[in-house]
C-alpha cells in the first residue's frame, strides 16, 4: 500500500489503527479512479500502471493473455492506494512500488511482510523506515 505521508500518523500503533480505518473502505466514492487521490498518489499510480496495468476501472487496458499475470487490482482512496498483485510477481512488484514511492514522495507500507514494514519519504527520492 502507498499512502499520503502527510495524512498518516508516524507512531507505529497509531499508524496501524489508521491503516485499519483506511481499509474499511467507507469513503463516499468508487475505489478505482485515481482522480480522487492527491497529486503524489495519482502520479505514483500513473507510473505504476505502466508496468502493472490496472485490472479494472477507467485505466484498465485491453491486455494480451500472456500479460495477464501483470494485471493488478488497485483500490484507490483519498489518502491510500492499496495494491494486490499476482503472487508470481511479488518481488518485482515490491521493488517497483518501493522505488516509485520514493520517487513520488509517498509512504510505503508492505502489508504482506508479516511485520510492521512502513516507510516514509525522507526527501531527495529516498524513504526511511518508520
Amino acid at each position: 500500500m502507498v499512502f499520503e505521508a502527510t495524512r498518516a500518523p508516524v507512531e507505529p500503533e497509531a499508524f496501524m489503527a489508521w491503516y485499519r480505518e483506511q481499509t474499511q473502505w467507507t469513503e463516499d466514492h468508487g475505489y478505482n479512479d485515481p482522480a480522487i487521490s492527491s497529486d503524489a498518489l495519482r502520479n505514483w499510480m500513473m507510473d505504476m500502471i505502466q508496468m502493472f496495468p490496472a485490472m479494472n476501472g477507467p485505466l484498465a487496458p485491453e491486455v494480451d493473455p500472456e500479460d495477464e499475470a501483470l494485471l493488478t487490482d488497485y483500490c484507490v482512496g483519498r489518502d491510500v492506494i492499496y495494491v494486490a498483485f499476482a503472487w508470481s510477481k511479488a518481488e518485482l512488484a515490491y521493488a517497483t512500488m518501493f522505488d516509485l514511492a520514493a520517487r513520488h514522495g509517498v509512504g510505503f507500507f508492505n502489508v504482506s511482510s508479516g511485520v510492521d514494514e512502513t516507510w516514509l519519504p525522507e526527501g531527495e527520492g529516498k524513504l526511511k523506515q518508520l
